[in-house]
Parts: structure tokens; sequence; C-alpha cells
């Protein structure tokens, strides 16, 4: 019998934010045949990288309101070259493959569900999709960085275009690029002026939405293989500094 809670981990939570964590999964089933094409490889320790962010948020609360609260999360413990949860269904794994399409529907109904769980209950949703990437693959010339957000060219975060450059700072998007600016942290998108490694944000960044869900709010965060891997002190300014700032953003603080 197939038990899909053993391959994706998750949790509802009781604030209006999602954690996922589509490509940290190192459970190499047998039974799903190895995709052939598209990146095939691990985003090291983002499903740490999740938990400890979850952690912050939790701790953030606590300290703030004296209320205990959490984010919902979902993460797959599957490799990526098996199933890529981060693809329309049709180029996220073998074909042949029930087990692989039934573990790819459980983690897309499961974001669903949750959203639209947030969106009722909460009036919005928040949903951060965690990835990583390393800074020596980078195109040559570009800005080093230690963050990339992706939005699509912000259609995840907004139906209609910002009405005035002046306010790009007033979204959780600006407020997140300001305020790693303001503390030393080099992100991108962050230095219009000069040449940016800029990633858009993959399949979950652009369906789940403002475009496909009023009131849904998605942004693609890759975390360099610095603050992954190598610098425990950066990993935790920056994901403190994330818990403040989406705490502050979904208005829970007073």
């Amino acid at each position: 019998m197939v038990v899909l809670k053993d391959y994706i981990k998750f949790n509802k939570g009781t604030i209006p934010l999602i954690i996922s964590v589509p490509h940290g999964g190192t459970f190499n089933l047998e039974s799903i045949p190895q995709r052939s094409t598209g990146v095939l490889g691990i985003d090291k320790r983002t499903i740490e990288i999740a938990m400890e962010l979850i952690a912050y948020i939790e701790t953030y609360f606590e300290e703030k309101t004296s209320v205990n609260k959490s984010p919902s999360f979902l993460i797959s413990k599957v490799r990526r070259n098996k199933i890529d949860l981060n693809r329309p269904e049709v180029e996220a794994h073998d074909k042949n493959s029930s087990l692989g399409r039934e573990i790819y529907l459980f983690y897309h109904q499961k974001i669903k569900d949750l959203i639209l769980n947030n969106i009722k209950s909460f009036g919005r949703s928040l949903l951060i999709d965690i990835h990583g990437f390393e800074k020596n693959k980078r195109p040559p010339g570009y800005r080093d960085v230690e963050l990339i957000l992706g939005t699509n060219n912000l259609s995840s975060l907004f139906l209609e275009p910002l009405p005035k450059r002046r306010d790009w700072d007033k979204n959780i998007r600006g407020k997140i690029i300001k305020k790693f600016l303001e503390i030393g942290v080099p992100i991108a998108p962050g230095r219009p002026r000069r040449k940016e490694y800029v990633l858009t944000g993959g399949y979950i960044t652009q369906i789940y939405g403002a475009s496909n869900f009023s009131g849904s709010q998605t942004i693609q965060i890759e975390f360099s293989d610095k603050i992954r891997l190598h610098d425990k002190n950066l990993r935790t300014k920056v994901l403190y500094t994330l818990a403040e700032l989406f705490l502050n953003d979904l208005a829970y603080l007073v």
C-alpha cells in the first residue's frame, strides 16, 4: 500500500504562509525510473534551510506576541532525478510511473488546498518556494549575490503592474530587497544598473501566484551554496531576517 506521506512531509500551519521545498529530497526510489532530461541534481540542504526558517518564524512570533503560531510547509523527500515537482507533470516524471504520478499530484493538490484554506481563513496566502544555486555557476560578469528572488516579473505577486515605480519597496519583494541591501547581503534583483543573475521562478511560482489565485502570492527564493553549506553565521542572519520580514508583511505583529 502506498503511503504518500512517506514521500512528502507536510503540515497545515496557523498563519497564511506556506514553505515549499521541491528539490531537497534524497530518497532514491528504485520503483520510479530516473528522468532523462532537465536538471537532475539535488538542491543541497534546502530542507534544512526550510526547517531552520520555520523555527525562526515560530520563535520570532512567540517573542513578539507570546502566542504559538507556525507556517504550513510541503517538503519532497524524493530525489529530483526521479520527480521534479517544479515542472509541469508531462516533464516531471516518467510517464509510465504510477507512483511518480501519485506523488506529483499529491504534492500539488496539497499546495492548492493550503492556498485555498489560507485565502478562506485569512483573505490572503504567501507561498515561498525554496531552492539553491551555486555561485561559481553564475554567468561570467554577473554580480556576485547570496539570494535570488523569482516572481515571474511580479506576475506571481500582482494581477496588474505596479502603478508607480517609487512604490517598489511597499510590497514583500521590494521589502526583502531593500532590507538585505541595508544589511549588506547581496541580493538579486537589487542593482538594476548592473548585470544581474536573475531567475524568474519556476512552475510552482508561476501557477500558484496572483495570476491564477486571487489573494495568493508566490516568491521563489534561491539560496547560495555559501548560505546553505559554508557560512553558518550568514545563514542565521539571512533566515532570521526573512522570518521578521514575512511576519511583518502578513500584519501579524501589533
